[in-house]
């Protein structure tokens, strides 16, 4: 059985702001400015009042986007105070941050400490400049190593850096440099990500036009590869196909809430939230969500009742993104399926074919599996 602290939820605040979107940007991202900030940051609040009888306690918030760096503290201090008054927050709940480079500087670091903030994570996506004039990113490979020390001198309990890898030209080589200039500058956390185009983007626009060509598979695994072995070389641990600590207490105790399925509120415009079976998610358009909440209406976009064998198929897919893996007892006791048995011959296989391992009653990936746990988590029956 999961402990209270284990079982506690965890708060998303969706930030839709920022100065300009990026060519790669898939997310619910506007450019507006103060009043429209103004107001959202009121409906956050309002919005987050609507759940206070959901009786769930949160002991993480994590305020995502966008670009939360770039709300003013003071706005941020009122929307916590004020989601604090209507939902049961933990005293110590752990509160996380996206920043970007050019929003770090000494004051607004002593202002983020100031507001409880001990996880941040910076957009830093490459260190070369190059790269960051292709991902249309504001700020240089300088700045970017800049706000990062600056960061690590601000006293977080965890500074993380976001990467991309996967550029159009980029070399296993380069993408090699770019961990290992990551790592040498003694981050606590780093997240890794390929490149995806996405539809409605500018760059997913310019993959239709011929104008932009994705990598080919085989180059795509080769940096999947590279980025687990360089930085377990560098001393992190890989938690996560995209995720890697120095140390476990560095892990994202948010994020693993998705990954375990652990109840989630989101609130903002495109938040998702889960609990007891029952996923749903915001409006997109912020002037839709706005207006929702404006009129004290939930701003619900979508949601949709999960079956038993939907949470434990969820459950396989996410447990096996992570290399904690799938406790097969707890898929028993939470969804009446005994995975193991039911399941044998494919199991079977892929322990044979290095790609799964059982161990300490979990169904585990190998660094081979992590590589297409999507895949594993499809070949299974439930």
């Amino acid at each position: 059985m999961k402990s209270a602290r284990a079982a506690s939820a965890g708060l998303y605040i969706h930030v839709p702001f920022c100065t300009s979107v990026c060519p790669y940007c898939d997310f619910a991202v506007t450019i507006a400015g103060e009043e429209r900030r103004a107001a959202w940051a009121e409906g956050v609040v309002r919005e987050a009042a609507m759940y206070s009888e959901y009786g769930l306690v949160f002991d993480t918030v994590y305020l995502g986007g966008g670009t939360p760096s770039a709300i003013k503290p003071v706005r941020l201090a009122h929307i916590l105070s004020g989601i604090r008054g209507r939902l049961e927050v933990d005293a110590d709940a752990e509160i996380f941050v996206e920043a970007n480079p050019e929003d770090v500087s000494r004051e607004s670091v002593a202002a983020w400490r100031d507001l409880g903030v001990g996880f941040i994570s910076l957009g830093v996506q490459s260190f070369d400049d190059r790269e960051l004039r292709f991902l249309g990113r504001a700020h240089s490979a300088a700045e970017a190593q800049a706000a990062v020390e600056t960061l690590l001198a601000g006293g977080f309990d965890t500074v993380s850096v976001d990467l991309i890898y996967g550029l159009a030209g980029q070399t296993a080589e380069q993408w090699r440099l770019q961990l290992e200039r990551a790592a040498a500058l003694g981050v606590d956390h780093l997240s890794c990500y390929q490149l995806t185009y996405h539809r409605g983007t500018v760059f997913g626009r310019r993959l239709d036009r011929g104008q932009l060509a994705e990598l080919a598979e085989p180059e795509q695994a080769e940096m999947f590869f590279l980025t687990h072995r360089v930085l377990a070389d560098a001393g992190f641990e890989a938690y996560e196909v995209s995720n890697f600590a120095a140390a476990p207490e560095h892990r994202s105790r948010h994020n693993q809430k998705y990954w375990n399925h652990t109840p989630y509120l989101g609130v903002g415009p495109s938040a998702h939230s889960f609990a007891k079976g029952r996923r749903w998610w915001n409006r997109r358009k912020l002037r839709l969500w706005q207006s929702a909440v404006d009129s004290e209406r939930p701003p619900i976009g979508g949601e949709e009742e999960l079956s038993p064998e939907q949470s434990a198929l969820e459950a396989l897919m996410l447990g096996l993104r992570t290399t904690d893996g799938v406790d097969l007892r707890e898929i028993g006791d939470n969804y009446g399926i005994d995975l193991h048995a039911d399941n044998a011959e494919t199991i079977d296989r892929f322990c044979r074919s290095g790609h799964l391992r059982v161990e300490e009653g979990h169904l585990r990936p190998t660094l081979a599996g992590l590589a297409i746990a999507d895949t594993l988590a499809r070949s299974f029956v439930l």
